[in-house]
């Protein structure tokens, strides 16, 4: 998968992610999410939905009528913790047998069984796609019937529907532009758990993006599994079945960035994630054109080294990833840029691994996520290649890549000391009320005296000092 968990908060990532309203006469409803913003994003999705239907929402999930949790299925580590989550629930459920508990997302059709059948951990399972037959989910579970709906759709966008914006700062916000996804990444679940890719209509995510504005945020970043790959036909027909001309008159995401970007100039835009095989220079000339697109791009490249990335089915070499390097470089200067790498994929030799640091050093990533190889079941890589790597040496790479990255990440960022930076206002700084925190274009942690800005704001900042990952200094 795309990793989408770089563009989470990272203090936030795995955590619950809930809404507090006040009481009313309805059902309450409890939701906690896990995993990828995508995951965050279709929480969102789910909160409308049964707001629509009289439900209200609670932090406290010992009160709630209906508890769901949206799940990830990327890593192992991710499914333990919704496991050990389910269990607390369960434990709710013998003091209220009435409560409602439910799974939503990558998980639920994987595990559907399990949850089910076999440890009777949930009454509900539902996978991404077919969130709007929760109401009807949910009056088969309060009849005492087991409630599952995971079949994958090839159209659903949910592009009619306005999300709740749960849990935020109300500065910024995440737009879902594509569902799904293609590539067919070895290692990856995610065309299993969320289908094919289809691209969502563009009037109906600049409208969003203007009625975010109009409601006071700041910043709206563009979400898919690969953004790269957006294409919109008038008719919404599938990319496979256009022809070269429907093609040619259809909007592509370099478009759809700046249709985007026209919503206001004070509207900064981000996107997450793309594809270095799909990325294209239109896309860079478009961020180079208007100042609110924010001269940040997420690059995975997962390895170094050609042999491990055609294992992969990543869909380019290690000398095409330095070429789209150079590119950006080259139409975005100053542009921030952060990638995903796996170690220890099958049968990765310590040579190969070492083409991953060297690629590192001629990169020099702001930041990275980084992760030991996973097997998840259904891949292609689970079927075909063997999980050859011993733990303590992907562990051990996993330590060379990361102390690697801190040492990049401490250029970076010290880079930036000395210069001036606009930064969009969240809210307060962690460590003390008395400074505000926001980002820079490059995405790029800045902390300031708060003196009379308030969240929202747009200042201008001196670095004057750093930490390894955090700008510090005073607005001009």
């Amino acid at each position: 998968m795309e990793s989408l968990n770089k563009i989470i908060d990272e203090s936030k990532q795995g955590e619950a992610l809930h809404l507090a309203t006040e009481p009313t006469t309805g059902k309450k409803l409890f939701l906690e999410s896990y995993g990828c913003q995508m995951n965050f994003s279709d929480s969102e999705i789910v909160a409308s939905i049964l707001i629509n239907k009289g439900f209200t929402t609670t932090q406290n999930y010992e009160e709630a009528d209906v508890i769901f949790v949206n799940t990830c299925a990327i890593r192992e580590n991710a499914e333990q913790k919704v496991r050990n989550r389910l269990n607390d629930f369960k434990r709710v459920k013998q003091k209220n047998p009435k409560a409602v508990v439910g799974v939503l997302g990558c998980m639920a059709e994987r595990l559907k069984a399990q949850f089910l059948e076999q440890e009777k951990l949930v009454d509900i399972v539902v996978g991404p796609d077919a969130y709007r037959d929760l109401p009807n989910l949910i009056e088969e579970a309060e009849d005492g019937r087991k409630a599952i709906n995971v079949i994958l759709s090839k159209e659903e966008t949910y592009a009619d529907l306005t999300p709740v914006r749960l849990g935020g700062n109300g500065v910024t916000a995440f737009i879902s532009i594509t569902r799904g996804c293609d590539n067919m990444c070895s290692f990856c679940v995610v065309p299993f758990t969320r289908g094919r890719e289809r691209s969502r209509d563009p009037e109906t995510i600049v409208k969003e993006a203007h009625d975010l504005f109009e409601q006071g945020y700041r910043e709206v970043t563009l979400l898919g599994q690969n953004v790269d790959s957006y294409l919109w036909s008038g008719g919404g027909l599938k990319k496979e079945v256009l022809s070269d001309e429907q093609k040619a008159n259809a909007i592509n995401f370099a478009q759809l960035l700046e249709k985007v970007a026209l919503v206001h100039p004070d509207l900064r835009v981000r996107f997450s994630t793309s594809h270095p095989k799909d990325m294209t220079d239109e896309v860079l000339h478009t961020m180079a054109k208007y100042e609110n697109i924010c001269n940040y791009i997420h690059l995975p490249v997962q390895s170094g080294n050609t042999r491990v990335l055609e294992l992969m089915n990543r869909g380019y070499s290690r000398q095409w990833y330095l070429e789209r390097m150079a590119a950006i470089r080259t139409i975005i200067p100053d542009c921030g840029i952060s990638t995903d790498i796996i170690t220890g994929f099958c049968s990765e030799t310590e040579e190969e691994h070492q083409d991953t640091l060297s690629l590192m050093e001629l990169v020099q990533y702001d930041f990275a996520f980084m992760f030991m190889y996973s097997e998840r079941p259904k891949t292609l890589a689970e079927r075909k290649y063997k999980d050859d790597i011993a733990e303590d040496v992907k562990k051990r790479r996993l330590t060379e890549v990361v102390n690697l990255q801190q040492k990049n990440s401490a250029l970076r960022t010290k880079a930036a000391v000395g210069k001036v930076h606009r930064v969009l206002v969240e809210g307060p700084s962690k460590k003390s009320e008395d400074m505000l925190m926001g980002r820079n274009s490059q995405n790029t942690v800045v902390v300031f005296p708060k003196a009379y800005f308030k969240k929202g704001d747009y200042v201008n900042v001196r670095v004057e000092s750093c930490t390894s990952t955090t700008l510090i200094g005073n607005a001009i």
